[in-house]
């Protein structure tokens, strides 16, 4: 994981030395776990497009790392939230179409 707002070569690890304390800075678990404190403790504001676009990032990055029912969960979720965005922008040409052509 690069560097991000001043921490370490080691990514948001370094930041939860206290946290990890007497576990392997090198084991996969171990990262993932401070990356998952990193994910918990970031402060980023969900009113801007850039904070709303990395809560998609988180949602799509925790979805492929799901296996079994909780992917199928994962994927419906997604499949009725594109439904209902195609469902929507069919609505709205329709009324346009109707409005000016009708």
């Amino acid at each position: 994981m690069p560097a991000q707002d001043g921490e370490g070569c080691d990514g948001p690890a370094r930041r939860f030395d206290d946290d990890l304390a007497g576990l392997d800075p090198h084991d996969p678990e171990a990262r993932a776990f401070a990356e998952h404190l990193d994910r918990m403790e970031r402060s980023g504001s969900k009113a801007t497009v850039e904070g709303m676009l990395h809560g998609v990032e988180d949602f799509a990055q925790s979805a492929n790392r799901t296996e079994g029912h909780r992917r199928v969960v994962a994927v419906v979720v997604v499949s009725l939230m594109l439904f209902g965005v195609l469902f929507t922008v069919y609505n709205a040409v329709a009324f346009v179409l109707d409005t000016f052509l009708g």
